[in-house]
Parts: C-alpha cells; structure tokens; sequence
C-alpha cells in the first residue's frame, strides 16, 4: 500500500499467457518503493485457448492481483478492461514480457509526484539489451527501436482522470501497433501534457521465427487508421518513423506490371519491369543486410522477406482503406455526444 503522501497507483499487464509473465511479477514483486495497491493481468487469449493463466504470482502480490478475462480482442481492449476495473488516481501499464527496474515502484511513485494536476501521462525508459559480440539482426534491431519511441504501453502511466475523458483506447487497434500513440495524441488534444519520468524498465528482444517481419506489415493497416483519425502528420507529433510504404507500393507495382506485361505479350516491357522490381527488393534486402550481423541465416531471411513484404505491406495496406473507409476523423467532442466506429456502433464520448 502507499504511505498516505505517494500517489495511488494500479498496474495492468495484458497478457498472451507467456512465460515471461512470472518474471514479470517477480521483478515487481522484488522491487524497492510503494507497491501497486492492485495488479490487473487480462488474459487476452482467444476464449478457444484460455485454460488457467500459467503465472507464478509472488506471495507479496497475491493479495491485490486479479486475472480478468479479455477474450482475445487485442491489447487496446484488454488495456480498458483493465483500467475500468479499478479506481486508482494512476493506471500504469506494463507489457508481460518486460522487466521492471530494481527501484521501479519508488522511481514510479517520485515521477508521479512530480506530475503537475494538468499532467495526464508519465513515460519510462525503456532499455532494450542486444549482443555485445556481435551486430543486432534485424528483429533485434525493430526490438531496439522501443527504447527511443514516444508514449509506448510497454510502461506508461496514465491519470485515471485523462483515460476517462477521452474514452480509454480506441480497440479497433487489434494488434500491439499504433493504440499507444494514438491514445496519446487523444491525450494531448483534451489539454494534457505528457512527461517522461526516471524510472527504468527492461525489455528483452523475444525469441521469434524468420517471418516476424512479414506478419509485422499487417501494422499498415493501422496506420491507416491512425491517419483517418489524426490526419496525414500524426508521424511527426507522434515522433513516429514514417517508413517505406510508398517504397514497397511501387515495387508492387512493377512485379505485377511485370506479369501483367508478360501475359500481354509484351516481353521488354515485362524484363523491364521485373528489372525494376529486382532491384527494389535488391536495395531493400542490402538495406536491411548492412546494419546486422551478416550471418547466413540472417542473409538468407532478408533475402526471402525483403521478397515478400512490399506485396505484403501492399495488402494489408489496402485491406486498412476498405476496414477504415468510414473512420471519422478524432475531435474531442464538446457536446458529450458519441461518435460511430466503423460499424456504426458508438463508443465512449470524447469530452
């Protein structure tokens, strides 16, 4: 519990039943400072693979943890259902595979007291541990990148009062991509001010197969989302990396300008356009080659994704038009009233 002067804070941890979850707690647990006076684990498992959440709970937290059911409808969802469960000043979020500093909790207290009333967030450190023996791969690397983004759940505290006002997350964000930044530019909209604090939390790179950059490109579908809401230059009050979109749209482009062409019977232009497309994807798997360790293995996974992602980005670029068509651009009401989400069911008013 707090000492009646630290500001009362929960922590909610959403949740796909890692491993890495006991550490978790275990950190918490072991920690220095004023504990949370509750902990929220969502078990965001889809219902057809939620069993009992393998977790070892720390004796010192048994007593104010709780385990809600989120039922696989993505981390926005279950980060609000978290949220809503409890009445604390402060709801800070942590990811189930982070490991919060040995003084967390007392570096967390200090940075929310330092936060003025018109304060809606505080920021941690991330710190992100790669190879010394050698360069980072490519995962490891997008990994790294968490250690320099802005306002990322991975550990954000936020005044109950702002998550209030501006409805919580948005959950059609469905994946772990771009929820976090557009609740902060909700945030600051409604007249906040976000605040980086001192705390530390680390955040291992996860073990992960060769094709996690190719489910990554299902992201371009939020950023759709993100520019109906916000508009064309979120990216840079997000302090977001705008990426290679319109890279990967045009090596698309000539790779089926090239089978289109070859089915018409038109052989140079289709050279031509395959041409193009080899060195597209050339310069995008040498980009991606550089930076890193240079290995075989990793060669040959560039090689094969940098293949593939533009048409995948592509897709999944286009399938975010169709599923946003109708998002309305976010404006903090001033009247209560609610606005539609895509399929036309309301969500909380922004006031």
């Amino acid at each position: 519990m707090t000492n009646g002067t630290d500001p009362s804070y929960a922590v909610v941890i959403p949740t796909l039943g890692r491993p890495s979850l006991s550490v978790t707690l275990a950190a918490l647990a072991d920690a220095a400072g004023p504990a949370p006076e509750r902990v929220v684990l969502v078990d965001d498992r889809p219902l057809t693979d939620c069993g009992p959440l393998d977790v070892a709970v720390p004796p010192s937290l048994r007593d104010r943890t709780t385990v809600l059911a989120g039922c696989g409808n993505g981390p926005a969802a279950a980060r609000n259902t978290g949220w809503r469960s409890v009445g604390q000043e402060w709801v800070a979020f942590l990811d189930d595979d982070t490991v919060p500093g040995p003084t967390w909790p007392a570096d967390l207290a200090a940075d929310l007291a330092a936060c003025g009333p018109g304060t809606g967030g505080s920021q941690g450190t991330i710190v992100v541990p790669l190879p010394a023996d050698r360069r980072p791969t490519d995962w490891e690397r997008s990994t790294a990148g968490l250690a320099t983004a802005w306002w990322i759940t991975a550990d954000m505290a936020y005044r109950r009062a702002a998550l209030e006002q501006v409805g919580g997350f948005d959950e059609r964000f469905r994946r772990a991509f771009r929820e976090d930044a557009d609740l902060a530019l909700r945030v600051l909209d409604a007249g906040w001010q976000l605040t980086r604090g001192a705390r530390t939390t680390l955040h291992p790179v996860r073990p992960a197969d060769r094709w996690v950059s190719l489910r990554q490109q299902a992201g371009n579908a939020d950023d759709v989302l993100m520019n109906r809401l916000h508009g064309r230059h979120w990216w840079h009050r997000a302090g977001a990396a705008r990426g290679r979109l319109p890279r990967h749209l045009a090596v698309t482009g000539c790779l089926a300008g090239a089978v289109v062409a070859g089915l018409a019977g038109r052989p140079r232009a289709a050279l031509a356009l395959a041409g193009l497309w080899l060195a597209g994807s050339g310069e995008f798997a040498l980009a991606r080659i550089a930076p890193g360790p240079r290995l075989a293995g990793e060669v040959r996974t560039m090689l094969l994704t940098s293949a593939v992602i533009p048409p995948a980005a592509g897709y999944h670029w286009a399938a975010g038009l169709l599923r946003h068509r109708r998002a309305a651009p976010w404006r903090p009401a001033q009247d209560g009233s609610q606005s539609p989400t895509d399929d036309g069911r309301p969500v909380p008013a922004h006031r």
